[in-house]
């Protein structure tokens, strides 16, 4: 039996000694990588915080003392020492535990995590809970440095220090957060001396003092006295001190017999706490340790040489059709920039930025900043593209109300994951956008039914004078021909893609690949059903619908979103403006409840947005038995 299977709970690690604590790492990265290469998962992160995730179950009392991970996808060593080795092959599985913290798989998992930059507000506020009800237990908000480029985190930060309350902050920096962190600040944390050097550089200089005549000594004591302001200086130790926060490192994260050593000597503060400590992303499997990106979120790949077990079918994803598009674009048109916030690659950017490195930028995690800076790029004449996951731009809600959309600044906003994602879970499926962006005035929506319609809206969004929201899911297209020069779309315009007398279903974006799957089925038991194609959820083609409606009185309305305000909301509400009555309708889509994690095509089926949906809602406006 190894190590690793030994440990039932965080209590056990407090029984091994170091030397079985650094053959415990061994075991736990073996069991994270050998899952991760079969479900695929959050590998690089993880590998990095194995040691810094023993160090603080052997110091801290969890979960009695709180845990909150930021984000959640370097969390795997913890749930693999707090009860769920057992059952870790069932890693972002449907119906298995989920690939980030989750307050309901664990009492050990102190906050339900999933976006970045959350964990000091959200262990503030856990802390403060605690002092009231005078409970002394510590609280620990591992966040790593990539989260820092967030405002949220330093809003955080400002009311610890202004508290004065015991929370104590790990900065877990491997200068990385998905791709390679940006900006000033982390050239700031990356100004670290090793021990080694300074120690150094300090006899050397104490040495010269010394030498001076008469003044030597003197001035020796002087210097003495100012060594800890100096290290504090050369340190990202300044920053966090403004923050009234006691802080200490930069220390090696992998060194546990450091990393217990000073987490026994930081427990219980008196006030906030900032221990820094670097880490390498990846550590310990030499794939990730190269391709630290690659490896962030990765699928299943061959452990022996980290290649990927996927093939490709030759039909290029959404993001990589926006992405090549965007290039093609870019040519002919020098006003159009392209911003992302910390996601280069994910958004399909990469090759955009190499070729137009002075119309990219990448602002890091910072969605808000991402649209307000493009609403000033638009405001002077540019045609700013802002692509962001659908789930991330939730977070600039006010930035596109207040600074895109009451002046209608020409922003694009390339939403890419909309609708159901996968194994990220209820944390990252993108199915709110249509309800959040429908409400805002001068707003223009649009989700394409393949690859073409999503360069011929590319167009068309450049073509217009306002801001035009492009949204569309994860995974690949339907494999069809991309214009060679993709026509724009009639502004609010629908498609008619199929005629028939007995149903009218009007679909949208992903969903009209399920209408066209249903449709076949309802063939067959001779329903001739009328497919709308919308295209647009704003403005809708009220004519066409209305047209349609008149003479078809079942309706089917069909998205990838929840039905809370959303495209068969927008329907609903057109029609009964324009007093359109007499007809039996059904909507299709996500009831008011957050989807888990799973397979795509599982979650669709399950929560009843799939094409067999479709089909037994026919079945029953029709009035005949469902399947």
């Amino acid at each position: 039996m190894s190590l690793l299977e030994q440990i039932k709970t965080s209590k056990d690690i407090k029984q091994l000694s170091r030397k079985e604590l650094k053959l415990l790492a061994g075991d736990i990265r073996e069991r994270i990588i050998d899952v991760v290469s079969k479900n695929g998962g959050h590998l690089a992160s993880s590998l990095g915080a194995v040691e810094l995730t023993l160090a603080i179950h052997t110091v801290f009392d969890l979960p009695k003392d709180t845990l909150i991970w930021d984000v959640g996808h370097q969390s795997y060593a913890h749930k693999l020492i707090t009860g769920r080795n057992d059952v870790f092959d069932s890693l972002r599985q449907y119906k298995g535990i989920s690939g980030f913290s989750k307050i309901k798989e664990s009492p050990y998992d102190g906050f339900t995590v999933g976006h970045s930059s959350t964990s000091i507000s959200a262990g503030l506020g856990v802390c403060y809970a605690k002092y009231l009800s005078q409970d002394k237990s510590d609280v620990i908000s591992v966040i790593g440095d990539g989260s820092l480029t967030a405002g949220l985190a330093y809003e955080g930060l400002s009311q610890t220090g202004d508290l004065k309350r015991n929370l104590i902050v790990i900065l877990n920096d491997n200068e990385m957060s998905i791709s390679h962190n940006v900006r000033a600040l982390s050239s700031f944390l990356s100004r670290t001396f090793s021990a080694k050097s300074f120690q150094s550089m300090r006899n050397q200089f104490g040495a010269f003092l010394k030498s001076l005549p008469k003044i030597g000594d003197d001035v020796y004591n002087i210097a003495k006295r100012s060594e800890e302001s100096f290290k504090t200086f050369i340190t990202p130790g300044m920053l966090f001190e403004a923050f009234n926060f006691d802080y200490f490192g930069p220390i090696d994260g992998h060194n546990l017999d450091h990393l217990i050593d000073i987490l026994k000597n930081i427990k219980n503060p008196k006030d906030p706490v900032l221990l820094h400590v670097t880490t390498v992303k990846g550590k310990g499997y030499e794939p990730a340790e190269k391709n630290p990106v690659y490896f962030h979120g990765v699928g299943s790949f061959v452990v022996d040489t980290g290649e990927s077990n996927n093939t490709s079918n030759g039909v290029p994803s959404y993001t990589q059709v926006f992405g090549s598009q965007m290039v093609k674009l870019a040519k002919t048109n020098e006003k159009i920039v392209a911003v992302t916030a910390a996601m280069p690659e994910g958004t399909g950017l990469i090759e955009f930025s190499k070729q137009y490195p002075d119309r990219f930028f990448d602002v890091g995690i910072a969605e808000q900043h991402a649209v307000t800076f493009s609403a000033g790029l638009a405001s002077r004449g540019l045609k700013p593209v802002v692509a962001i996951y659908s789930t991330f731009l939730q977070r600039a809600f006010d930035q596109i109300l207040h600074d895109v959309c009451i002046d209608a600044h020409p922003v694009v906003f390339a939403i890419d994951r909309g609708g159901i994602v996968g194994e990220d879970g209820p944390t990252h499926h993108g199915l709110f956008d249509y309800s959040y962006l429908r409400c805002m005035p001068n707003m223009t929506i649009m989700a394409p039914k393949d690859e073409n319609e999503l360069a011929r809206m590319l167009v068309t969004a450049f073509n217009h004078n306002g801001p035009v929201a492009i949204r569309y899911p994860r995974g690949t297209g339907m494999g069809v021909q991309i214009e060679d020069h993709p026509r724009p779309l009639e502004m609010g315009k629908a498609q008619v893609i199929n005629e028939g007398d007995d149903l009218l279903i009007i679909a949208i974006g992903k969903s009209v690949c399920e209408a066209l799957k249903a449709n076949k089925s309802l063939k067959d038991r001779d329903i001739n059903a009328t497919i709308i194609n919308a295209r647009f959820v704003k403005p809708l083609d009220t004519d066409l619908i209305i047209e349609y409606a008149l003479k078809i009185k079942k309706i089917i309305i069909v998205e990838d979103h929840v039905l809370d305000g959303g495209f068969g909301s927008a329907v609903l509400e057109m029609l009964t403006d324009n007093d359109v009555t007499g007809f039996s309708l059904k909507r299709i889509g996500i009831k008011n409840e957050f989807v888990e994690h799973g397979p795509q095509d599982v979650l669709r089926r399950d929560y009843g947005i799939d094409s067999t949906a479709i089909v037994n809602a026919a079945l029953k406006l029709h009035g005949n038995t469902i399947e």
